[in-house]
């Protein structure tokens, strides 16, 4: 079975479409909202493309999953 280049992925796709947004919504914040939670979104926000990416790297089915379950930890902080 091939598996897909991680940017072929939908939800990968999602995700990095998810992280430019916020980042264009934080950029119009102000200095100490930006400097407080608009960083930790913006951190959380990337993260889940990254760890889907990361995941799909590792090779294996394990490592793809637990790096997909922090992805989704990541999705739940942005979230909030």
């Amino acid at each position: 079975m091939a598996t897909k280049r991680f940017q072929e992925l939908q939800v990968y796709q999602l995700s990095e479409q998810l992280a430019d947004e916020i980042w264009k919504i934080v950029e119009k914040w102000d200095f100490f909202a930006k400097d407080t939670i608009g960083k930790q979104i913006v951190r959380s926000a990337d993260s889940i493309g990254t760890n889907i990416a990361e995941g799909v790297g590792r090779g294996s089915f394990q490592d793809n999953r637990r790096f997909i379950k922090i992805a989704r930890g990541s999705l739940n902080e942005t979230q909030h």
